[in-house]
């Protein structure tokens, strides 16, 4: 296992919060003018706004991870746990609690039998992802999606709900999963307890597939870093090979 760079916590004072807030009103605005945007399956803009809202959503579980690290408000613990709270119950009623739990047993036992998102390293992503889901989704979100898509659709068409409110969070959990689990921790790996890859080095490509978290690796070794730090940790890590 190769050495690592020592990469210190660094004081970001207000920076975290306003990030996120950006990231949670940018999701809540955006949705608010899709649900009244007129729904046309030949309008090529109808994809790229699933795409976008789709993004967003994984932006906002970016937002309550990063809370589980104390990393949003880190000069307010309160705040931060709110912060994760909200995000965390926004995308898909997700209990934020357990969330944190379980995610905090990911990183003690990393790609290990004790690891809650690990599946054994299965090649087979359908399986593995199936795995996941039952770790996380219960039935209490279900229904409360259910409540909320029957309250919501009083006042905006259901088509809307469905292309823009519900497929969004749907891609975004294939996406969390696959670049954020499945691509870093799958197959056999050479640097315990880390037990994580990361993508190739750029930028654009680790900001757009899953706001860096594709560099897996750095967020394992240093997991007080905020997402928006992981591509300094990246090239640092490149630099040290």
């Amino acid at each position: 296992m190769q050495s690592l760079p020592v990469i210190k916590p660094t004081y970001i004072g207000q920076k975290g919060l306003w990030i996120a807030l950006t990231v949670l009103v940018a999701w809540f605005g955006c949705l608010t003018f899709l649900l009244h945007y007129p729904l046309d399956f030949r309008n090529p803009l109808v994809y790229v706004f699933v795409l976008l809202q789709m993004h967003l959503y994984t932006g906002v579980f970016i937002t309550a991870h990063d809370s589980i690290h104390g990393v949003v408000a880190p000069h307010n613990k309160r705040l931060n746990y709110w912060i994760g709270f909200l995000s965390a119950s926004l995308f898909a009623f997700n209990n934020y609690k357990r969330l944190s739990s379980k995610h905090h047993l990911h990183h003690r036992h990393a790609a290990t039998p004790d690891d809650p998102d690990y599946h054994d390293g299965h090649p087979n992503f359908f399986l593995w992802f199936f795995a996941f889901a039952k770790e996380y989704v219960s039935v209490l979100q279900v229904l409360l999606m259910a409540v909320t898509y029957n309250i919501l659709k009083l006042w905006f068409p259901w088509e809307n709900l469905v292309a823009f409110w519900m497929i969004p969070a749907v891609l975004s959990t294939f996406q969390l999963f696959y670049f954020g689990t499945y691509l870093p921790h799958r197959g056999e790996h050479h640097n315990p307890p880390l037990n994580a890859r990361s993508q190739s080095l750029n930028h654009i490509k680790a900001f757009l597939s899953c706001y860096f978290f594709g560099y897996h690796l750095e967020h394992h070794a240093y997991p007080y870093l905020p997402w928006w730090q992981l591509p300094k940790a990246r090239e640092r890590m490149e630099a040290g090979k």
